[in-house]
């Protein structure tokens, strides 16, 4: 990708960092999972093995999700893998690996939406947030927290010079400022985070991140029935309608 000179914009008020409108955006986007993406398959793994825990823990085995910006559909095929019934919404980019999976707006009741990886990529958050929020306010999601102090260009990679898809950065406090403008309880461990429309024990979700990096998701899955065979089944038929 051509390298461009661009302004940075920060918030004094919530420390809300963004590029200059991004008219890059259709070159970066031209390869929707960029080349320097080498950790996508080890990121997918990771967060599946939290959202078993943690959504089993705050929503039980029978309700509906959507990995908002789901990419190829990985994270989508490893719930469903798992036993979760999920569902994928990504627009940019082609669906590899949950085909028969989308998201349909006239589907029963999203009860909560993962988004592994999105709110970096949000040309306008607010608006994102808006049409999450019409769906579900159950909203796990990961994007990296600046560092308290500004970084410098050269110190955090966080900011994707080379593929240009990042485009807004969120401290804590704007996550915070987020909930609360659209009235949602905000937790926060490391680079994961929830809004969630009931308030729950920040001390629990801090175990269920720490537990899913101990294997105990796998307690979990014991108590699920994967999908993998129910879901050919009913590709066959999907698909090989005549």
């Amino acid at each position: 990708m051509k390298i461009y000179a661009v302004d940075y914009f920060h918030c004094q008020n919530c420390g809300f960092i963004q590029t200059e409108a991004p008219f890059w955006l259709n070159e970066a986007y031209c390869d929707v999972i960029n080349t320097y993406d080498t950790g996508i398959l080890a990121r997918n793994i990771s967060f599946s093995n939290f959202a078993t825990n943690f959504l089993f823990y705050q929503f039980g085995k029978r309700s509906k999700f959507l990995d908002y910006g789901g990419g190829n559909g990985i994270f989508t095929r490893l719930m469903r893998d798992t036993g979760f019934d999920f569902y994928l919404y990504d627009p940019q980019c082609p669906n590899l690996f949950a085909r028969g999976f989308e998201f349909n707006p006239e589907m029963n009741k999203i009860t909560a939406i993962t988004a592994w990886e999105c709110f970096e990529h949000f040309e306008d958050p607010m608006e994102d947030l808006k049409k999450m929020v019409s769906i579900s306010r159950n909203i796990l999601f990961s994007t990296e927290l600046l560092p308290e102090k500004i970084p410098n260009p050269e110190t955090w990679s966080y900011y994707g010079f080379e593929h240009g898809q990042h485009i807004s950065f969120y401290s804590h406090q704007t996550l915070e400022y987020l909930a609360r403008k659209f009235d949602l309880n905000f937790y926060s461990q490391n680079n994961i985070h929830f809004f969630s429309e009931n308030k729950m024990n920040n001390t629990i979700f801090k175990i269920l991140w720490y537990s899913s990096h101990f294997g105990l998701d796998i307690i979990v899955k014991c108590a699920l029935k994967s999908k993998t065979l129910e879901d050919m089944e009913g590709n066959k038929k999907l698909f090989n309608k005549s």
